[in-house]
């Protein structure tokens, strides 16, 4: 199990600034859709039944929670690619995504928009987060997420303090989902990895503004004001992966996005670098387990 360091923790849910939108409780039949909307924070409750992502939510770990106990188990090789009752989902709206009900489901949504959109809190967060058995982990947050949503009855006043109310209860039951995700070892070896550090941040913010360009480590060093040495140690002992290896990862988010709004795979390897559409693919491959035009055919929500 990943071991995260409360303070580092501390500091990721500290820095997380949100508006709330208006949330509701939604039934789905079986096998109807909910499209969640790119470039959209969603924080989802599963309030009754069964839900399954739409493509699937095939990253991450399963929490496998005994009920009796409270004991949790983590399998790090299999993804909760089922949320059932009591769980929860968090997605950041990086790429088209959708929940699909299986027998029938109760879901609670709540749209949240982040107020900052930085590049570095963006690299503190996946782009989704499961938490299979919220309610067992954080039974209180879990009781608010379930009253959230309900439909005033006809003809009853709306209090004027609604919505810092609204605000409070979602910012507790996101800040209680991160929480639950990193605390029971389904974060990621070395999260969170969030930069202090000015140089290094306008590095994450020029890869994330251009990822196509020629990304090398003394093109990256330059923008940095380092030396290429002092830069390549720098950044892999504060974001936790090599400058190699977190290009190739914004790379391949910006072309999930591309590929869901219709671009071709070769346009799509073209604008993000590649020499070839083979390197792309194999590149998309590694970190997908799908190729592109695989991917590209997924459906897309209406």
């Amino acid at each position: 199990m990943v071991t995260v360091d409360p303070e580092a923790l501390s500091q990721v849910l500290g820095a997380i600034d949100l508006r709330v939108g208006v949330g509701r409780r939604e039934h789905l039949k079986s096998g109807a859709l909910l499209p969640l909307t790119p470039g959209d924070a969603t924080l989802v409750y599963v309030a009754e039944g069964a839900v399954r992502g739409i493509p699937p939510l095939d990253s991450g770990c399963r929490l496998d929670i005994d009920r009796d106990s409270h004991r949790v188990e983590v399998d790090a090789r299999t993804s909760a690619a089922t949320l059932r009752t009591g769980d929860a989902f968090l997605t950041l709206g990086r790429g088209q995504r959708a929940l699909a009900a299986d027998d029938g489901a109760t879901l609670v949504i709540v749209a949240l928009e982040l107020a900052d959109p930085s590049p570095v809190l963006n690299t503190a967060l996946p782009d989704y987060i499961t938490v299979t058995g919220f309610d067992v982990l954080e039974p209180a947050a879990a009781g608010l997420a379930q009253s959230m949503g309900p439909a005033v009855p006809s003809g009853r006043p709306k209090s004027q303090s609604d919505p810092l109310i609204c605000r409070l209860m979602a910012t507790t039951v996101l800040l209680s989902v991160i929480r639950a995700w990193a605390e029971n070892g389904c974060a990621p070896e070395g999260w969170p990895h969030v930069s202090k550090d000015p140089f290094l941040d306008r590095v994450i913010e020029a890869i994330h503004e251009a990822p196509g360009r020629e990304w090398t480590v003394e093109r990256l060093a330059g923008v940095g004001a380092m030396s290429r040495s002092a830069f390549a140690e720098r950044f892999r002992s504060t974001v936790g992966r090599s400058p190699a290896d977190y290009v190739t990862e914004v790379r391949i988010d910006a072309a999930k996005r591309m590929l869901e709004a219709g671009r071709s795979v070769s346009e799509t390897s073209r604008e993000l670098g590649y020499a070839s559409d083979e390197g792309f693919s194999r590149a998309f491959r590694r970190r997908t387990g799908m190729n592109p035009s695989a991917w590209r055919r997924l459906p897309v929500p209406a």
